[in-house]
């Protein structure tokens, strides 16, 4: 029998009066936050400021101990059994190191409780860590490799001397033998070829003695250092196969329910999808965790949400205090077995916003055409919607294909160039890949920036695990190039103008929005930002190079904002 949940947090009936409950259940991946979900977050919120207990390093406190991790934090808005209403509150991944801390629902599965089957394969992986580190800081190793590279170096320097000296000497014996053919008998000449044969094998002799010396010299040091290596490639290979199965036992640990109360686990989830496995920290985040507990519990959940608190992380584009929708890659296939039944919201990404609304021809010819398209319009079919720029221009041709050469945001309003005919397509299309058009955007931005122009250049790569949200990084990304100058600004925003070097995805939404670029970010950008009536992104000039007259052409449309 399960015991009054202890998770809950209780509204106070006064701060919740004459507020409807919501009439269906959030749809995770896209959402406006409820009232209830919002005043739930704000107590949350509250009690953060004010816990300093919890011992975790927000990066909010200047000086403060500890890594700087922000975390995403969530609540679920529920209704008991009495049909009283509360909330639920969660972390994703853990706080200080720790799952188990007051007000906050436990994990799905806790892998640090005391003897756990984690903590045991734990300790035997930390074992082996050890053992792979004290081999690859053994003095002799070290020793040893650091003079196979002094002897290689050696080695290669003397054998390359002896070669050029093998090569001149023969060079020699050759112009001695013409200088001789000519001044001495042919008897004489025999016995003086036959000593200059002799010269030659010897320095041979002595080339292969010398080559063999090293050889050998280099071959030793390398069966010693293969010692050592054979080791540390045994204790690699222990630990590769003690992780993945200790990885695969911990997917089978975690057993997440639905409302009938059937169970699945994480390898049962994710075996459904194209990945075949689950991602790392799956089924850690904080949703997961919230239903989870509402489920074990005879709690009803009525409305979520999620919210990011503290210092955004280095590649990420997170707000302190701002929501957020649900990871897609680690999320979505366990909610999607969790809200089984469960009546949701409607799904916006399904619905075609750029219905009713005109794709104005700017300029057409027999090449190509020029369009000013609206925000909200997708620029070739969807999965679910086929409305788009390319299916309304096969209408306008008459069924004629339409060559789409460069794309635009869904959200992003502004100037398309299409081709008629694959040459226009092709010449077109070799001027966007040699970067020679020239494409300017305006937006408006959320905040006040203090420069006036500038470059920003941040390499971008998408976040696999929340598709379609990009990453900076360093180490994997594109590169992504962005000029820019401000040509108004008002009391809480900024007027700007963009030229993008390089084309990659959302380039101009994450330069404006991360921190390390305007960190401003572009106004309703319902990914990296705050969502409005649209976003204020617009492609408003665009020129190149006729395909068949050679002469530059320029087109503007102005935006609407």
């Amino acid at each position: 029998m399960v015991s009054t949940p202890e998770h809950i947090t209780y509204f106070p009936e006064n701060s919740i009066k004459g507020i409807p409950l919501p009439e269906k259940f959030t749809f995770p991946f896209f959402y406006e936050p409820h009232p209830l979900t919002q005043i739930a977050a704000e107590e949350l919120q509250h009690y953060l400021e004010n816990e300093a207990g919890l011992g975790h390093n927000f990066g909010l406190i200047k000086n403060q101990p500890g890594l700087v991790i922000g975390k995403m934090f969530g609540v679920l808005v529920v209704q008991d059994k009495q049909g009283k209403l509360g909330y639920l509150s969660a972390f994703s991944g853990k706080l200080a190191g720790e799952n188990l801390h007051e007000r906050f629902v436990p994990p799905v599965f806790d892998m640090l409780i005391e003897n756990s089957f984690f903590l045991r394969e734990q300790y035997i992986l930390n074992d082996i860590n050890d053992k792979v580190k004290a081999l690859e800081e053994d003095k002799e190793y070290i020793t040893l490799k650091q003079d196979l590279a002094i002897c290689s170096a050696q080695a290669e320097q003397e054998i390359t001397a002896a070669k050029q000296q093998l090569k001149a000497n023969k060079n020699a014996r050759k112009a001695l033998r013409q200088s001789q053919i000519e001044t001495v008998t042919q008897e004489e000449y025999a016995a003086y070829d036959a000593e200059l044969i002799k010269q030659s094998l010897h320095e041979k002799r002595e080339f292969n003695a010398l080559t063999l010396r090293w050889t050998q010299l280099i071959d030793e040091k390398k069966t010693a250092i293969s010692e050592f290596d054979n080791q540390i490639e045994a204790f690699k290979n222990e630990r590769r196969e003690k992780s993945g199965a200790l990885q695969q036992q911990l997917f089978e640990q975690y057993s997440f329910l639905n409302q009938y109360g059937r169970e699945k686990s994480l390898q049962a989830i994710f075996s459904e999808t194209v990945f075949g496995r689950p991602p790392a920290a799956a089924g850690e985040c904080a949703t997961p965790k919230l239903l989870q507990y509402a489920f074990l519990n005879g709690l009803t959940p009525l409305a979520m949400a999620e919210f990011w608190w503290g210092a955004p992380p280095k590649s990420e584009i997170r707000k302190h205090k701002q929501f957020y929708p649900a990871c897609t890659g680690k999320c979505q296939p366990i909610l999607k077995h969790m809200l089984e039944g469960i009546d949701m919201d409607e799904n916006p990404l399904l619905h075609n916003g750029g219905e009713g609304k005109t794709l104005e021809v700017v300029f057409e010819d027999d090449n190509f055409v020029v369009v000013n398209k609206p925000a909200e319009l997708l620029s070739v079919p969807g999965i679910n919607i086929s409305d788009s720029v390319y299916s309304r221009l096969k209408d306008r041709f008459g069924g004629i294909e339409p060559m789409i050469i460069h794309r635009l945001d869904m959200a992003t309003s502004g100037l398309l160039v299409v081709a008629k005919t694959k040459e226009a397509h092709k010449h077109i299309q070799r001027q966007f890949l040699k970067r020679t058009v020239t494409k300017r955007y305006t937006a408006l931005l959320s905040k006040v920036i203090e420069k006036n122009e500038g470059e920003i250049s941040l390499p971008l790569r998408v976040d696999l695990d929340n598709r379609p949200r990009q990453l900076v990084c360093f180490e994997f990304g594109k590169k992504a190039i962005t000029r820019f100058r401000v040509i108004e600004r008002n009391e809480t925003t900024t007027k700007i103008h963009f030229w993008p070097v390089t084309g990659r995805s959302h380039q101009l939404r994450m330069h404006s929005a991360h921190e390390d670029g305007l960190n401003a970010p572009i106004v309703g950008d319902d990914l990296y930002g705050t969502p409005a009536n649209r976003l204020h992104l617009h492609a408003a000039h665009l020129e190149f190079v006729h395909p068949v007259t050679g002469k530059t052409v320029s087109f503007k449309a102005p935006e609407d904002f």
